[in-house]
């Protein structure tokens, strides 16, 4: 009897039970959702970095001008980065460490881009308590092992950047690297 007034009265009442009212808050729902992506897509996308900051999150390294020997400090992301061109002997005294006299076991291949062992880039951040080791240039000492020497507590470094003396727990980290050429590396 319901049903009959209602139809009486005016009012459609539809044989599932869903009304007019029913649909509008469904479409009034899914809009709201849609604005609320929307608004959220572009909050999130404000907080990417803009161009100019991923452009100097890549740095483009010429080694050409970096001898036998010698070693350059470049700065990426606000870290000095060690790039040294290592000698023979250098890179000999590496390879034959025995892993168990290492404070932070790794061995010197795995430190450096095969068919470039001549080459070590590191982290130039000692990881005792983030001074900046010395040994990139002639006169700086370089410790016992050939390496780098951080002045602040006394912890050095082989040529391979690995910890050998002193209160660092770990050896120097190793930034993200690719050569482009035997003459070009990209960092990061």
């Amino acid at each position: 009897m319901a049903d009959s007034s209602a139809v009486a009265a005016g009012h459609h009442v539809p044989a599932e039970g869903v009304t007019k009212r029913d649909f509008l808050q469904l479409i009034a729902g899914a809009g709201a959702g849609i604005g609320a992506v929307a608004i959220g897509w572009t909050l999130v996308d404000s907080m990417n970095p803009s161009k100019d900051v991923l452009a100097v999150s890549a740095v483009d390294v010429d080694l050409t001008p970096i001898t036998e020997g010698m070693g350059i400090t470049i700065m990426w992301q606000g870290k000095p980065i060690f790039v040294r061109h290592r000698t023979p002997v250098e890179i000999k005294s590496a390879v034959d460490v025995p892993l168990a006299q290492l404070i932070d076991p790794a061995t010197d291949a795995s430190r450096t881009k095969q068919g470039h062992d001549q080459w070590i880039i590191l982290i130039g951040i000692c990881t005792h308590l983030g001074c900046i080791p010395l040994g990139n240039k002639p006169t700086d000492p370089r410790g016992d092992w050939g390496g780098w020497f951080c002045p602040c507590h006394g912890s050095q470094y082989d040529t391979s950047g690995r910890v050998r003396h002193g209160p660092a727990p770990l050896n120097l980290a190793l930034p993200p690297y690719a050569f482009g050429s035997d003459t070009k590396i990209k960092i990061g």
